[in-house]
């Protein structure tokens, strides 16, 4: 073998990728075709649950600190604006962060942590054993010529043209594009902020300033066709754009890159096809809409990895990688709708007012706010891990949902949730000092973490569980209600068979 997992893919979703696999102690390539990174930045940041992963590694710290890691407690749905602090703990997520930022971040902490990243490495074929057979095998251009390469498994996070899923034959269903839309980073023009989007008659547009004398825009225009792949896009098509949108004559400054997307939506069939698994846009296209593409990409991974590490590793048996589709596909199912609705809203012109006028209308009200920064923040997610074998477990809030920073105070000083979890690990959080949740944990030391710790002044998160089982994702997988029962259950099925001890 080469590596445990050859993951295809040096974006955002294929580097955190490789982080998590490195700390759940799998080897790890990371191909990438292009000879560099692009310096490109399609993504300006990313949502607050996207945000809280990186926290719970001790990355987000190298995004920037202060103005730099703004965030924005307004944010918008289909371009109706509203207060996303109904929901406690919810915002729009960090802004102005370029995607480029993102990658060169998590590609450090990836190599830091000893992913073998390899860049003018692109995938041509890949061998039918990774159907039926123990390994993946795929054959590479490198610009040292054409080899092969086998891993355990195989990761295709490169794309939404992704050659990881044709090779595989996982089906790609969903809608065709219907329109084509602009981006670009432009020069030399001084434009007024439009972080959220201006719906006019002709179409909408959006702008932020990136840096001193560049902005970012997005023009889309009413009626503008769909295009090929292959098709380019020229600054002059987008200032002409631009102006039969706002007025406003742009042509006189000029453009670092520009580029167009579209409206389709595509989700993978299955997330997994024998010893290929999909993550990021790989597995789901759609609208861009509030930085949720590439902040789903970086949770699809969080999900992933720990359960490919386990696995690949030999410490779990393969059944543990279906729990990836059964999780992660709904949640790509509920982003695509989300987007189709959002474009509805901001693309539909004229004939979407009635329905802008209602939606605005419903944002007034506190429940509404609160259901709709849930869905755009990604914070009302919910996994149901219960097997049918945790007693009581079902009726617990915490069961499934990813555990807020919470502020814990130990007997080795102050702490929170997010800093137990910077290993990668899982923790069995001990929030009464019961002897029996340490030895119950015993024979998984060095995959879970058993902390006691109890929660500072005004902490009610814990909502009267005695101890939390979290798994690396930062989602409970388990309460304790005084006892110990169903958590070997729980610490067998997501952590891997016990070691002797």
């Amino acid at each position: 073998m080469d590596a445990d997992v050859i993951v295809v893919g040096a974006g955002p979703t294929g580097l955190m990728l490789a982080g998590e696999l490195r700390l759940g102690g799998a080897e790890v390539i990371v191909l990438d075709k292009l000879a560099e990174p692009t310096g490109q930045s399609r993504g300006l940041g990313f949502t607050a649950r996207a945000m809280e992963v990186f926290d719970q590694r001790g990355i987000l710290p190298r995004f920037g600190q202060g103005e730099s890691l703004a965030v924005s407690d307004v944010g918008h749905f289909g371009g109706v604006q509203f207060d996303f602090t109904a929901l406690e703990g919810a915002h729009f997520g960090a802004r102005g962060i370029p995607q480029s930022q993102t990658e060169a971040v998590l590609a450090g902490w990836a190599a830091d942590l000893g992913a073998d990243i390899r860049h003018a490495h692109e995938v041509l074929a890949l061998d039918e054993h990774f159907l039926h057979g123990d390994h993946a095998e795929i054959t590479v251009v490198t610009p040292d010529g054409v080899r092969r390469m086998r891993a355990r498994y195989l990761v295709g996070a490169d794309g939404g043209k992704s050659t990881v899923r044709k090779l595989a034959g996982i089906d790609f269903p969903g809608t065709e594009a219907t329109r084509a839309m602009f981006l670009a980073d432009i020069t030399g023009v001084d434009l007024k902020p439009r972080y959220l989007g201006e719906t006019l008659p002709n179409g909408m547009v959006m702008a932020a300033p990136l840096k001193e004398g560049v902005h970012r825009i997005i023009v889309c225009p009413h009626g503008a066709a769909a295009r090929s792949a292959e098709d380019t896009v020229t600054f002059a098509e987008v200032a002409k754009a631009w102006e039969h949108i706002t007025g406003e004559d742009i042509s006189g400054g000029g453009a670092e890159w520009v580029s167009f997307f579209s409206d389709a939506t595509r989700q993978a069939a299955q997330y997994r096809r024998g010893r290929v698994l999909l993550a990021g846009d790989a597995a789901h296209i759609h609208l861009p809409a509030g930085g949720q593409g590439l902040s789903t990409g970086v949770q699809d991974a969080a999900n992933l990895g720990f359960k490919l590490a386990t696995v690949a590793t030999g410490r779990a048996d393969a059944a543990l990688l279906d729990t990836y589709h059964g999780e992660r596909h709904p949640v790509g199912r509920r982003l695509l709708m989300n987007t189709r609705a959002q474009g509805l809203v901001f693309l539909g012109g004229e004939k979407a007012e009635p329905l802008r006028s209602i939606l605005t209308e419903l944002t007034g009200h506190d429940v509404v706010r609160r259901h709709l920064a849930g869905i755009v923040s990604h914070l009302d997610i919910r996994y149901d891990l219960t097997d049918g074998t945790e007693t009581g477990q079902e009726a617990h809030p915490l069961l499934g949902r990813r555990l807020p920073k919470t502020a814990l105070n130990g007997p080795e000083g102050a702490t929170d949730t997010f800093r137990l979890l910077h290993a990668g690990h899982g923790v069995l959080l001990d929030l009464t000092d019961d002897a029996r949740l340490r030895q119950a944990a015993a024979a998984w030391t060095g995959r879970v973490d058993t902390v006691t710790a109890f929660p500072a002044d005004g902490e009610t998160v814990f909502s009267g569980a005695e101890a939390v089982l979290l798994r690396p994702d930062g989602h409970v997988a388990w309460t304790g209600p005084g006892t110990t029962d169903g958590l070997h259950t729980a610490l067998t099925r997501w952590f891997g068979t016990p070691a002797a001890h």
